[in-house]
């Protein structure tokens, strides 16, 4: 048990579900997706079912040697706030950072799973031509284009198979983004989270800041949990001259109750609100694509904090409790988020990635070799925690997170 729990307050959750919170459920969103895991849990989970992403025998060609992996997700709400700032300015090039969004949430995950490339690509855009005209339509479709090139640029191929725009006024008020990615590669080469048990180092690579490929600085907010962010930091300003932005089944209360405009300056950084909110989805591709090229035997398990946050992990081998004692500075815009809803320290690290989203799992003395290859990125990364035997009464995996005021535990 570390020294660090006499310094600190000690909170006790039951599980992931009990801990939820009515503000976040209100606005008709799950951080844990529980309703969906209850039925996907029991299906088929594929040749590798520790495996981040569902690995499947290779159908396309049949070889026995090797396996298909699909992923499908997308930039989720952050296309509202694309959407209120082309509004607002006209600018419809702020579409193309939403590409990248839909891209990173599924070529990231796929890197989880141990691809390196050869990753087909579809997209599927739902509009309200109406308020999403084709401006801003050529602006996203240009920014697929841009960033796949980016991408390859670095190793990482991924090629566009085409995809489709659907005219959907009555399903949505602005428009979704969405892409799917197919991947077919060795099975040899698949990284198995079900290997993640005791004695292993937890790197943790930053969310924030401007890596090597990257042309600005990124606040750290990804596309998870903004929902949450847009309601709680923007102003009523947005829900009196934006209904079609919004669920008019919510609390008026909980919609757009923040004290900012997309303009205004994020306090403790150099960006605007708005900028840091829009702040395109951090790939790790290159990196990742480095590490697994030059070092695979090297690593265990890889885990991609996306939906769930910090607790992503706790899905992830058996047995096992998750320490995380030595975290990566919270980025501002995570600050001000929780300060402007009252949310709980215990909430945001379940809903937002709270500074780094991409975390290896490796034997502590392979960690000095990882962390060397990453510096010339320019992403600050470090060994966030440890993972030790689980000492649940059942058994099952929990997360203990050490932060400056208290340590949370989150349990399944």
């Amino acid at each position: 048990m570390s020294s660090k729990l006499g310094l600190k307050k000690l909170v006790r959750v039951d599980s992931l579900r009990g801990m939820a919170s009515q503000r976040y459920e209100s606005r008709g969103v799950s951080s844990d997706k529980k309703e969906v895991h209850d039925v996907v849990d029991q299906m088929d989970r594929g040749l590798f079912p520790g495996a981040f992403c569902k690995v499947t025998a290779d159908y396309l060609t049949g070889d026995p040697e090797k396996c298909n992996l699909i992923h499908a997700d997308g930039s989720g709400t952050k296309s509202i706030l694309a959407y209120l700032y082309y509004r607002e300015t006209g600018n419809p090039a702020v579409f193309r950072g939403i590409a990248q969004d839909s891209i990173v949430m599924n070529v990231d995950d796929l890197l989880c799973a141990g691809v390196t490339g050869k990753i087909l690509l579809s997209s599927t855009v739902n509009r309200n031509a109406r308020n999403f005209p084709g401006e801003a339509l050529a602006e996203l479709i240009q920014g697929t284009d841009d960033f796949l090139e980016t991408l390859r640029k670095h190793g990482v191929e991924v090629v566009s198979g085409g995809g489709e725009t659907a005219d959907v006024g009555d399903l949505t008020g602005t428009v979704t983004v969405d892409s799917c990615t197919v991947a077919v590669m060795e099975r040899e080469k698949v990284v198995d989270n079900s290997m993640i048990g005791p004695g292993l180092a937890i790197l943790g690579l930053a969310s924030y800041g401007k890596a090597s490929y990257e042309s600005i600085e990124n606040s750290g907010i990804s596309s998870n949990g903004l929902t949450s962010a847009r309601h709680d930091l923007l102003s009523p300003y947005y829900r009196e001259n934006f209904p079609e932005t919004y669920d008019s089944n919510t609390d008026p209360d909980l919609i757009y109750c923040g004290p900012y405009k997309m303009e205004d300056s994020l306090p403790g950084s150099q960006m605007t609100v708005g900028g840091a909110l829009l702040s395109p989805t951090r790939t790790y591709a290159p990196v990742m694509h480095k590490l697994l090229t030059r070092h695979r035997s090297r690593i265990v398990g890889l885990v991609h904090c996306s939906g769930g946050g910090q607790t992503k992990c706790i899905r992830f081998g058996k047995n096992v409790h998750f320490i995380k004692d030595s975290l990566l500075p919270v980025p501002a815009v995570f600050q001000e988020i929780q300060k402007a809803s009252g949310a709980s320290w215990k909430e945001m690290y379940q809903v937002f990635n709270m500074g780094h989203r991409m975390e290896v799992y490796c034997l502590p003395e392979d960690a000095p070799a990882l962390l060397d290859e990453i510096k010339p990125f320019d992403i600050e990364a470090q060994i966030i925690g440890r993972t030790e035997p689980s000492d649940a009464d059942d058994g099952n995996n929990h997360v203990s997170l050490y932060i400056p005021s208290e340590t949370l535990a989150y349990s399944l």
